[in-house]
């Protein structure tokens, strides 16, 4: 900008100097004035350049007698003439008369000779002064051009500067952009390399659990395979004892009749009556019950310690309990007490139902080998667990004590355990301590319970660092709890009064795969732009039955699962899901309140590829949305129950649909149409004419 003010400078001087210069160079006015008198009247002649300096003589021209005299307002001073460089003739007609200073001195006139002297002076001064004009406005202009090529110049180094700082700057901007891309390919890289690693890891977890189960289910085959010989070697060794007894009565009748009506001798059978079953007509009449009861001296070769477990496993078992392998169940059998049990083969123990309200210290010492242990429904409390009571179990996996009295955490819980249900109790708080030391744990349920944050320590969930899997609902949080575990793939906080959802609380849980935040109090103003929208795992999200008048924005650009049933949700914002990657595939917006202008042009923008299941039912729909015959891939579409009155050709399906239909259910039902003015080609893109549910309609 600095040389066009130059320029408008240099214009604005050339304005102001032409009209002076002109006023030199102008010819004799009409009146006979000449540039010499016109300066003199202005101040600007010869006579008043050089100052100080005054003539001595004053002249006056008197016309002859044929030439006319122009008498003006200065007429006691001097005559004005006519150019005398137009018309040199007439000299001689004037007659010149000096003007003395003193008016009383007589006038004398002057000779043609004097007269020719004083014009020629007045000439040659004329002369001097447009000489010297001349000069000035050859260096005025000269100036100018100077002037105007030192803007040039200046113009040109200020373009070159701003032409040089240009290339810097895109050179700069350049290098920042190849730097960005550069740190994204890495960061992608990264990603793919941390993906592929999961995978890998993954795999070969699956592999290695199902090598697991695959080598546990041969072990179980082997091990019944194992009881089913023992069962039969025992069968065939109660049969033999039975005949050789026989025998041997035979024998004694045969041999000393009197003897035989003698009593039994005691010290050589003493049990035998209790330990002996009866007489078995055939071998699938003996129960495993019966076999318990067999004398551990009739099986000596499968192992004395196996014998004795046998028979103490039947006399320790209460009325109402079952055993199967290594199951022992007795649900519902009315028990007051933990049974005292000396199993030590034992893996699994299902005592619900009851009304157990004491779990004292001693009482898995005689079952050490427990991996699960389901306590649900009796009526513990948290002074009636002993704290030693699960120290001792070493290999316990699971432990169930949902719908018991317990206000707090048991403590001491052995460091295997992978999962913990403690949902419907009475749990007034969680504590730093109350998970400490189950780093194993996978899945925690505490549904039904008094939490909230309150009464939760950021700090609990720390020590929890494989924890996948958190149900905290029914509970009283009006905020996300804090402290989630990094690990932590799912989480349900459904109906809590849950009213906002903060700009940080999801920070450390980025592999975060589910939420569910259901019968809540949550509104769109209240989740954080900046919430989740940069996770890269967030697949699912259920916000139904919530306080939601528009569909969110900022959701995450990962999601696949949008559920928005029983809100109040009027419209759909365009653009809502163009943001995400690779789109959304699952969407529920049934009972909401959307109506004809509720969705726009571009709502469904960033979807129209990946859309599988839209459900718009029981809105307030006058028509079939737009953008919804754009989506190529849907496959379960559900309008009904609103109040749509008709269908156009193009509404559901492209007019130029080609290859194959992908649309596979389609619900029209309880709206205003009338299926006999529908057009064929309006369901073109859906598999089957029975894929539509057009019955029953309302009446107008």
């Amino acid at each position: 900008m600095r040389w066009w003010l130059v320029v408008a400078s240099l214009w604005l001087l050339v304005v102001l100097i032409i009209p002076d210069t002109q006023a030199w160079n102008r010819p004799h006015n009409q009146d006979g004035e000449t540039r010499r008198g016109k300066r003199k009247r202005h101040g600007q002649g010869p006579g008043r350049a050089r100052a100080g300096r005054s003539r001595s003589l004053k002249i006056r021209l008197v016309p002859g007698p044929k030439v006319p005299v122009q008498t003006g307002k200065n007429q006691g001073n001097t005559l004005f003439l006519d150019s005398y460089k137009n018309r040199p003739e007439q000299h001689s007609s004037y007659n010149v008369i000096p003007v003395p200073s003193d008016p009383s001195e007589p006038e004398t006139p002057l000779t043609q000779e004097e007269i020719q002297r004083i014009l020629w002076r007045e000439e040659e001064e004329h002369r001097e002064e447009e000489e010297r004009l001349r000069k000035k406005d050859e260096a005025r202009k000269k100036k100018r051009k100077q002037r105007k090529e030192q803007a040039e110049r200046q113009r040109k180094l200020v373009e070159e500067r701003r032409r040089e700082e240009e290339e810097a700057l895109r050179l700069q901007v350049e290098k920042e952009e190849e730097e960005w891309r550069r740190q994204m390919e890495e960061m992608r890289r990264q990603e793919e390399e941390r993906r592929r690693q999961e995978e890998e890891d993954r795999r070969q977890k699956e592999a290695a659990e199902k090598e697991a189960r695959e080598k546990e289910r041969k072990l179980e085959e082997e091990r019944r395979r194992q009881e089913e010989i023992l069962r039969e070697e025992l069968l065939a060794l109660v049969e033999e004892e039975e005949e050789e007894r026989q025998e041997e009565e035979e024998e004694e009748v045969w041999l000393r009749g009197d003897v035989f009506q003698m009593p039994p001798k005691e010290p050589e059978e003493p049990e035998e009556p209790d330990l002996l079953p009866a007489p078995i007509p055939r071998p699938p009449a003996v129960t495993e019950d019966e076999l318990r009861e067999v004398e551990p001296e009739e099986f000596e070769e499968e192992g004395e310690e196996r014998e004795v477990e046998v028979v103490v496993n039947r006399g320790g078992l209460p009325p109402g309990c079952d055993i199967s392998d290594v199951t022992l169940t007795c649900e519902n059998a009315k028990l007051n007490h933990f049974p005292p049990l000396s199993i030590p083969e034992l893996k699994s123990l299902s005592l619900e139902g009851n009304n157990i309200s004491r779990i004292p210290a001693e009482a898995f010492n005689g079952i050490p080998n427990l991996e699960w242990i389901n306590l649900k429904k009796n009526k513990l409390t948290s002074a009636g667990i002993d704290a030693k009571a699960f120290k001792g179990l070493k290999m316990l996996r699971r432990l169930y004590l949902d719908g018991n009295l317990l206000d707090a955490v048991p403590s001491d819980l052995p460091p295997t355990l992978q999962e913990l249900k403690i949902s419907e109790n009475r749990l007034r708080g969680i504590d730093e301590n109350s998970f400490q030391d189950l780093s194993s744990l996978v899945i925690l349920e505490l549904e039904g319970n008094l939490l909230s944050e309150g009464n939760v320590d950021p700090l609990a969930f720390a020590p929890l660092i494989q924890l996948s899997y958190l149900r905290l609902g029914r509970n009283h949080f009006r905020t996300i709890p804090q402290g989630l575990p990094t690990s932590l793939l799912e989480l349900y906080l459904e109906n809590n009064l849950i009213e906002e959802i903060s700009e940080t609380v999801f920070n450390q849980t980025r592999s975060l795969n589910v939420v569910s935040l259901r019968h809540n109090k949550l509104d769109e103003t209240r989740i954080a732009p900046m919430a989740w929208i940069n996770h890269r795992n967030l697949e699912s999200i259920d916000l139904s039955h919530n306080d939601l008048y528009l569909v969110p924005s900022y959701l995450p650009r990962s999601l696949v699962h949008l559920v928005l049933v029983g809100n109040n949700i009027e419209r759909i914002p365009g653009y809502v899901f163009a943001h995400m990657d690779p789109g959304l595939e699952y969407l529920y917006l049934s009972y909401n309140k959307i109506d004809g202008e509720g969705i726009e042009p571009e709502s469904f923008f960033g979807s129209y590829h990946s859309m599988v299941e839209l459900c718009l039912d029981h809105n307030q729909l006058v028509s079939v949305p737009s953008g919804i015959n754009e989506m190529t891939n849907l496959h379960f579409l559900r309008l009904n129950n609103n109040r749509i009155r008709s269908i156009p050709d193009e509404g559901i399906c492209e007019p130029n649909h080609s290859g194959d239909s992908t649309l596979v259910a389609l619900r029209l039902e309880n709206n205003y149409l009338d299926p006999q003015k529908i057009s064929p080609t309006a369901f073109s893109c859906v598999r089957s004419s029975s894929s539509v549910v057009l019955k029953p309609q309302k009446t107008k």
